[in-house]
């Protein structure tokens, strides 16, 4: 039975994704092209997700029995978090292109410009690329929903891959 309850956001036509991109002021022939896929971009929003509801730490004694704490320290914040560990290896595994992609959704997610603004802010996060891109992207508050809102003004959405992931 199909779960009903959840409203899902459609996958979008071409033509619909033109007119998305008619409406942020970009000529449908000049469409940006993500050097990083959506599919990509949706798991780190969804990891990101799973590392932002972690709360901080509370257990001062770091050797007691997890069973004894029940297994409270899985939901603090904490450096050797291994959610934070395997997004910090999967960012920082991504090609160049796709690290200054990321980057430049985050920075047009949280304001910085939209998609008519690709390429400039697109070039800026290339002169600015250096090997610390996923310290920077992990410590950036609110990434998840920064990416979110960056794809979808590609016409893009989590929803489709959350089933998936």
């Amino acid at each position: 039975m199909a779960d009903t309850t959840r409203s899902k956001t459609p996958v979008l036509t071409e033509d619909q994704r033109a007119r998305l991109a008619a409406r942020a002021g970009v000529d449908t022939g000049e469409m940006p092209t993500l050097a990083i896929s959506p599919e990509k971009v949706c798991f780190i929003v969804f990891k990101a997700r799973e590392f932002d509801v972690k709360d901080a730490p509370t257990l001062s004694d770091d050797g007691s029995n997890p069973a004894d704490e029940a297994m409270r320290s899985v939901l603090e914040d904490r450096p050797d978090d291994p959610v934070r560990q395997e997004l910090a290896a999967f960012i920082g595994a991504l090609s160049f292109d796709e690290q200054v992609d990321l980057v430049t959704l985050t920075w047009m997610g949280r304001g910085d410009g939209t998609i008519a603004d690709w390429y400039e802010l697109r070039d800026t996060a290339c002169r600015e690329h250096n090997d610390r891109t996923a310290n920077y992207l992990l410590g950036t508050p609110l990434l998840a929903d920064f990416l979110a809102e960056g794809l979808a003004q590609f016409g893009r959405s989590c929803e489709e891959f959350a089933a998936g992931i």
